[in-house]
């Protein structure tokens, strides 16, 4: 799958909107992942709104796409009603990931910042959201049309060395 090699952390955007319908297939993409007893512990926030972006975007010192990009996605995890709690956190990231992956395909650059386990980033990346109940923020993802070429890495990443045949 090319999407897997030709993914890479986009953190600057051109001057364009993502449309509505390519937000749905990044959604799509990120809610078909894999989940621990299909527990599905994913909720995504789309934001558009420049304000709340600046908001994320000082939630973290490491967030700063978040103010550039024409939408960010919040990933967070539902705190209650998973069957398998100790499984969240490998759930989002299977979900995360699948959104980048379909980015990538799509021609769209995004970069996955985190959020959890930092409380202090958990905590601001909340209230920018408005605080909502019952959900734990895990991650950001600045997503738009890159500004300029994109270097992928994922090709050159392969190290026999970290290979165990038994």
């Amino acid at each position: 799958m090319e999407a897997i090699y030709k993914r890479a952390s986009v953190r600057t955007y051109a001057d364009k909107d993502v449309p509505d319908e390519l937000v749905e297939r990044l959604l799509r993409a990120a809610m078909a992942a894999p989940s621990a007893g299909n527990q599905q512990p994913w909720e995504y926030f789309v934001v558009r709104d420049a304000d709340i972006r600046q908001k994320l975007a000082d939630a973290s010192p490491y967030a700063k796409p978040s103010g550039r990009a024409p939408v960010v996605f919040v990933a967070c995890c539902r705190t209650e009603g998973t069957r398998f709690p100790e499984c969240d956190t490998h759930d989002m990231a299977a979900s995360v990931e699948n959104l980048l992956l379909e980015a990538a395909d799509l021609g769209l650059g995004c970069v996955w910042m985190a959020v959890e386990p930092f409380e202090d980033r958990m905590a601001a990346t909340l209230e920018a959201l408005g605080n909502p109940q019952g959900l734990r923020p895990f991650a950001q993802i600045a997503c738009g049309w890159p500004e300029g070429e994109v270097a992928a890495h994922g090709a050159e990443r392969y190290d026999e060395s970290r290979v165990h045949w038994l």
